[in-house]
């Protein structure tokens, strides 16, 4: 859907139809792909973690975390702010302790904001990694925008 109309595309009979595109994965770049998948592994423990052929594979809740490498990219990203990976934990302060143990900078300290918890970390790229607890009221509310209640 761009700008409230829904893509379409033909099937193989011909036939017109809506389709939705779905986010299936996300590829982070690096100098040091090892040293960045192993923080990811350890810092968010992920449910899959597979190497196929040159990347290094995460998998979270349906989307995928591909870690490889580049000659076009440097040892830390140049604007951080511009692309910010959240993961969804059910307990933020041991989520904290667990990215602390990897060894990483914080932007934002845990805070309490609303009810939810929120702390952004550094990884040892420069990419900027939320960590986020959502109340149940604001996971109430979000299911209601979404339209899922």
């Amino acid at each position: 859907m761009y700008g409230g109309i829904p893509a379409r595309r033909t099937n193989r009979n011909g036939v017109n139809v809506v389709s939705t595109p779905s986010l299936t994965s996300i590829m982070l770049s690096s100098t040091d792909p090892e040293r960045l998948h192993e923080w990811y592994r350890s810092a968010f423990p992920p449910q899959t973690d597979d190497v196929n052929e040159e990347y290094r594979v995460l998998g979270y809740g349906g989307v995928y975390l591909f870690i490889d490498t580049r000659d076009d990219v440097g040892p830390k990203t140049a604007e951080p702010g511009r692309v910010l990976l959240n993961f969804e934990v059910d307990d933020a302060h041991a989520a904290v302790e667990r990215v602390e143990r990897c060894g990483c900078e914080w932007l934002a300290p845990l805070e309490d904001r609303d009810g939810s918890l929120f702390a952004t970390a550094i990884d040892p790229d420069g990419n900027y990694v939320q960590l986020i607890q959502l109340s149940e009221a604001h996971r109430v509310e979000t299911a209601t925008a979404a339209g899922q209640e």
